[in-house]
């Protein structure tokens, strides 16, 4: 697990506010543990942000008698702060951070940097939430932690399970590329890089861990989950605007296909764009007798429309038109809004003309009327992602042609 060049392998940083009653313990434990079983060099790193309490004694003694620790102090608060700032002042290959409670298994710390310190993965993270994980917690934080991380998944598209875990570690060069990028300076700040990360085609490794709750931990739970809405928010924000050069940092860090992707046929995207259609068309008309008693005809046809046609435009980019990675993501998504808003103009004018026509017209009929005003919005929305949306560009029609001479001269 050393490093082949040399110098600094592992920088633990423990973030700390106020934590005099288990600093030393922690910090103890944590450096006889890598002293036992941690094969390569390693520093750890007490981040203190404004503690009033005894903390900065106690670091300052431990940083001054025991090897290997040394102690950085901020006087602003803020986990997220701590942490950058003691990444970007580190000359470790692999930076790291656990809770001071050490409520993760230190046994998972080995398994946690072994992909990073091998140049495997990119970012590592310990989740509560896989099969194999124990956990140790009432249910009221289980159930916020896990409608948490459900909802960051709905919204944000990723893949990772457990973005709030204490027990984390990324490859240096990366947390470079990224930290100036993650605003957030508070407890938001894990997701915020997490997301960033998986958004720019970062390699992400997930292990289970075991977890015991801090029963005296003074987490404001209520706070950090307004916190932490408000943070998706301005992400979503700020990916939807572009201000976030995911296109750079793919280019520069992101793992590229092993050999270019061809898209499906047009054959094959046509029977695909069908499937997609037909769960979208299920879907909408769910949505609309859900909705339609509650907001009325007008207002459930939009809501229903809004929300299968964004998972429209995401399953069709991946499934039906073969495009993966985050290049033009969101501006295909954009681009797929504009197409909404023709087929909303569709379907609504449907309406208007039944009610025209009928004005005591049924629930039933007017379901009946949106579906075959769905089903044309449908096929105008395949040829204008067709040839607009998801249309193959120069480069990439270059790409295919090459891929497709390859693989003829591997058949002769």
């Amino acid at each position: 697990m050393e490093l082949s060049h040399g110098g600094l392998a592992l920088e633990i940083v423990v973030p700390v506010f106020n934590e005099e009653s288990v600093l030393e313990k922690s910090i103890t434990e944590l450096a006889n543990y890598l002293k036992a079983e941690m094969p390569a060099s390693w520093q750890i790193t007490i981040a203190d942000n404004a503690s009033t309490d005894n903390t900065r004694a106690i670091a300052t003694r431990l940083a001054e008698t025991m090897t290997h620790v040394a102690y950085r102090r901020l006087e602003v608060k803020g986990r997220g702060r701590a942490l950058r700032d003691a990444w970007n002042s580190s000359k470790a290959e692999v930076l790291a951070y656990v809770d001071v409670d050490l409520s993760t298994d230190l046994a998972a710390l080995p398994p946690l940097v072994a992909p990073l310190l091998s140049g495997h993965s990119d970012i590592s993270i310990g989740t509560r939430l896989g099969q194999s994980s124990r956990v140790s917690r009432g249910p009221k934080r289980e159930f916020i932690s896990r409608s948490y991380n459900f909802l960051l998944k709905r919204t944000m598209q990723v893949r990772f399970s457990d973005a709030q875990c204490g027990f984390k570690a990324i490859r240096a060069e990366v947390a470079k590329r990224l930290l100036p990028h993650v605003e957030d300076n508070g407890w938001f700040f894990d997701t915020e890089l997490l997301i960033i990360a998986e958004r720019s085609g970062l390699r992400i490794h997930e292990i289970p861990v075991d977890w015991v709750d801090d029963p005296d931990s003074t987490v404001d739970i209520r706070q950090t989950a307004i916190d932490d809405i408000r943070g998706l928010m301005r992400v979503a924000r700020s990916l939807v605007r572009g201000s976030i050069p995911l296109q750079a940092i793919y280019a520069e860090l992101g793992r590229r296909p092993i050999v270019p992707q061809s898209r499906p046929s047009f054959f094959g995207q046509v029977i695909r764009f069908g499937m997609v259609g037909g769960i979208s068309t299920v879907a909408f008309a769910l949505l609309y007798l859900l909705l339609q008693g509650p907001f009325g005809a007008q207002q459930a046809n939009f809501l229903a429309l809004l929300v299968t046609a964004v998972a429209n435009t995401a399953a069709n980019r991946r499934f039906t038109f073969g495009i993966n990675g985050p290049e033009r993501l969101f501006t295909q998504q954009f681009q797929g809004l504009v197409v909404f808003g023709l087929a909303w103009s569709i379907t609504s004018s449907s309406l208007l003309v039944l009610h025209a026509l009928a004005p005591d017209s049924s629930s039933t009929m007017e379901l009946m009327t949106l579906t075959a005003a769905n089903i044309l919005a449908t096929l105008m929305r395949f040829v204008l992602l067709r040839i607009w949306v998801f249309r193959v560009r120069k480069s990439e029609s270059a790409a295919q042609a090459e891929l497709s001479r390859m693989r003829l001269a591997r058949a002769v």
